[in-house]
């Protein structure tokens, strides 16, 4: 009968290097580099007591030939201590070398057992695909949505199923968009079926989230779907809108307001757009602005996804 390793940190076995989560039953993504060991606390006082060093410690052989001063037991602790070392370098070049021959047999990675390690890891959010190192705690690694973050504004969205962070944007103050391209119906150039952007209200946007967001919301329906920064009307144009919905509403604790327009342009399906406006949590508290937009048709990402990502914002204070 094998006995399952428990969840910590283990050596990786396709980068000895590093250490991996194991989770109990299987190797997880979390990766960091091993802790640094601790250095040995010689005695206070007393003769010394011959065995194995500590891990990470240098093995104390003589370094020149010749019998000890005195015979007997006191001769020996040495001779064992370099036995154990010599064993133990022995072990690591075995252990090394199996890890790469399977690797290299028929391209495939052999992942061994792992050795115990002591603490567990912390998530954060990834800058790359590898987690740096993080400081001990006594959680596992939780497996929540990514965000997106604006620190700006102290404010964070989660990151849904079908959205990406912006790559290749023109567009200032964008925090997502769905994945992909497609060519614009009308005037050539590249759309995006959903974004999202936030920014800092000014004092010319109004003074209360009411007035903030409805301020806003012709002006993000034609940044959309009207004309373009460079003046091309990549839709043809808005030709008419209508009001799907406006009220309060409460984001992050806080008291906001929103507007929904369904806007119907010259090609293509149209869309939703949609201004929210509500206090920011740093700083003087200054209105924050999130505008959102949503390609009409099969093709758009599912209008409750407005709904999804507005109950998912958070400050990043609390």
């Amino acid at each position: 009968m094998s006995m399952t390793p428990p969840p910590g940190w283990y050596r990786d076995p396709s980068a000895p290097h590093v250490e991996r989560w194991w989770d109990g039953t299987a190797w997880t993504e979390h990766r960091r580099a091993p802790e640094a060991p601790a250095a040995p606390t010689p005695p206070a006082s007393g003769p010394p007591v011959s065995g194995p060093p500590a891990y990470g410690s240098q093995p104390t052989v003589p370094l020149t030939p010749g019998r000890p001063s005195d015979g007997g037991a006191s001769g020996k602790g040495p001779k064992v201590v370099a036995l154990i070392a010599a064993g133990a370098v022995l072990l690591t070049a075995i252990v090394t070398g199996v890890i790469v021959l399977g690797e290299d047999d028929g391209g495939g990675k052999t992942e061994t057992a792992p050795t115990l390690a002591t603490s567990q890891p912390v998530d954060r959010e990834p800058a790359s695909d590898t987690p740096s190192p993080s400081e001990s705690t006594t959680e596992a690694p939780a497996d929540g949505p990514a965000v997106v973050t604006d620190q700006l504004n102290g404010i964070t969205l989660p990151l849904l199923d079908g959205w990406v962070r912006p790559r290749n944007v023109t567009e200032a103050d964008i925090l997502m968009t769905t994945d992909g391209t497609y060519d614009c119906p009308a005037d050539f150039g590249f759309c995006r079926h959903g974004k999202v952007s936030s920014r800092t209200a000014t004092a010319d946007d109004g003074s209360s989230p009411e007035a903030i967001a409805k301020a806003d919301i012709a002006k993000a329906a034609d940044a959309a779907y009207d004309r373009d920064l460079i003046g091309r009307r990549p839709f043809g144009g808005i030709e008419s809108h209508k009001v799907m919905g406006s009220g309060p509403i409460s984001v992050a604790g806080r008291a906001g307001w929103f507007v929904r327009w369904r806007v119907t342009t010259a090609k293509g399906p149209g869309g939703y757009v949609q201004s929210l406006a509500f206090p920011s949590g740093v700083g003087t508290g200054s209105p924050v602005v999130v505008r959102y937009v949503f390609d009409a048709g099969d093709d758009g990402p599912p209008l409750a996804d407005m709904d999804r990502l507005t109950k998912g914002i958070r400050s990043t204070t609390d």
